[in-house]
């Protein structure tokens, strides 16, 4: 099973779309393992972003992020970070597909409700960055025989 990182960032919070978001996730069937309010550091954010810096754009988003507390939650299930990217949908609010996320939700290419994990390459090093281990948890979920075939697990 994979783990993959979900911040729900302040556009989020302040639209009042925490349980929306979080329940889409629950419904699928992923497992929660993590979640936390916090609020993120500049530090936090260079590291995050670090692959933007230098471009203009790049203390505008970490501004973004910082403006409220946030959410992070890690979530495990088959192919997770796939299966949360695709229930995200594109970055670009405006482009993405009714059903998504933030089809259904953003209109923004900055405010679009999450951030998702890429790879499972950088769900492992985001969820290090967010996370204490002793803060993501195992813990029997029954409902998985309903889920998967027994050859998926």
């Amino acid at each position: 099973m994979e783990k993959t990182l979900v911040i729900l960032k302040p556009s989020c919070l302040q639209r009042g779309l925490v349980g929306e978001v979080t329940k889409r996730f629950e419904q699928k069937g992923l497992r929660l393992c993590g979640m936390k309010m916090c609020q993120l550091t500049d530090e936090q954010m260079s590291q995050h972003y670090a692959q933007h810096a230098g471009k203009p754009f790049f203390q505008q988003l970490k501004d973004a992020m910082m403006v409220t507390p946030v959410i992070v939650c890690c979530y495990e299930g088959v192919e997770a970070v796939e299966v949360v990217r695709q229930m995200a949908g594109v970055t670009n609010g405006r482009k993405a597909m009714p059903g998504t996320i933030r089809g259904d939700f953003s209109m923004s290419f900055q405010e679009n409700i999450v951030h998702t994990s890429d790879s499972i390459e950088t769900a492992k090093i985001e969820l290090q960055r967010f996370f204490k281990e002793d803060e993501i948890f195992d813990y029997p979920q029954p409902q998985f025989s309903f889920l998967y075939a027994a050859d998926e697990l």
